[in-house]
């Protein structure tokens, strides 16, 4: 690692191949926690190169529990980088939902907050869910719910060796990057919300590589989903289209009325009252437009006001809810 740290000092970067060896080789628990921190701190000075970001991702996804048998599903995943800074309530977890409730078979891959008060597996932990990686429960759960949640350190060890280091960092790291790409399930359709647009580019390059159907996210103002506080850009492999609020029919939120709360606690009773439907409107509206766009990446011939609608139906029927109450009762 002396050696390695030497070089990036430097200002040398890393082969995708070495990459991959790094961190199967921290995977291993063959370097200690300074060591890891001081190897991470590494790319909060200076970007990361592709060929470093597929290593990493080659690396962890070589060492990721099989869960082929749920791609038969085709399930798509809603997932942020985290990293913005901004403390919203859990938007993407609460969009997941409403995906599910309006029909589509939705497999989120999340963890506890590491940049955030609470991650969605702190919401999911704080309904009682007990993360589990029996494929015969979650095929249970998307059969019955369309929905199913793999809780990240579960299903890859690398990320459950670097998580007291990422926790105790508390600032955005090259994980953050890593997190969305490396769904033990490789979905084939994915709607993801990035923090800016350097990194949107990087995303995209990887996604147009893979074929898959993608939906890339960003509000101007920073944030890593749609926001509605500003102009926000989607992009997926035939197009980049950027909205204003008002063009959707959305009034502009501020900041703080997307607060995520001080405790996990607190997040979860927010997350809790969209689907109850007594959130306010700024947050019911938010979640509709990350669903829609979900439902857009799944049916392209869509225009994005239809998918709103099939994303307000499925919140204001009441059955986003019965999804989440009948997910809660298979996983808990």
């Amino acid at each position: 690692m002396k050696e390695i740290l030497n070089r990036l000092f430097e200002h040398q970067y890393l082969s995708r191949d070495e990459a991959k060896q790094i961190l199967t080789t921290m995977a291993e628990g063959k370097y200690n926690d300074s060591q890891i921190a001081a190897f991470i701190t590494v790319y909060f000075m200076r970007s990361i190169s592709v060929d470093e970001i597929m290593g990493f991702r080659d690396a962890l996804l070589d060492m990721r529990v099989n869960v082929d048998e749920l791609r038969d599903y085709n399930p798509i995943d809603i997932v942020g980088t985290g990293g913005d800074g901004k403390n919203t309530f859990n938007i993407s977890t609460a969009a997941c939902i409403v995906t599910a409730g309006a029909g589509y078979k939705v497999v989120k891959h999340g963890n506890y907050g590491a940049t955030s008060v609470s991650g969605a597996s702190n919401v999911m932990e704080e309904h009682g869910v007990k993360f589990s990686k029996d494929l015969d429960l979650h095929k249970k759960s998307l059969d019955v719910t369309n929905m199913g949640y793999l809780h990240a350190p579960l299903f890859n060890l690398a990320l459950k060796t670097v998580a007291p280091v990422r926790k105790a960092l508390a600032v955005r790291t090259f994980f953050n990057i890593l997190g969305p790409i490396v769904n033990p399930l490789m979905p084939k359709r994915q709607v993801l919300g990035v923090y800016d647009l350097k990194m949107a580019r990087l995303y995209n390059y990887i996604y147009q590589e893979s074929g898959n159907d993608f939906s890339i996210v960003h509000s101007l103002d920073g944030y890593d989903e749609i926001s509605l506080t500003d102009t926000f850009k989607i992009i997926n492999k035939l197009e980049e289209n950027i909205y204003t609020p008002e063009k959707l029919g959305f009034a502009r939120v501020s900041p703080a009325e997307l607060y995520g709360g001080e405790t996990p606690q607190e997040a979860a009773r927010l997350f809790d009252s969209v689907l109850n439907g007594t959130s306010t409107e700024a947050q019911k509206n938010v979640v509709l437009i990350n669903a829609a766009t979900a439902i857009q990446t799944i049916e392209p011939q869509l225009d994005i006001y239809t998918c709103l609608d099939k994303a307000r139906e499925s919140l204001e029927s009441g059955k986003a809810k019965k999804t989440f109450i009948k997910f809660l009762e298979i996983n808990s």
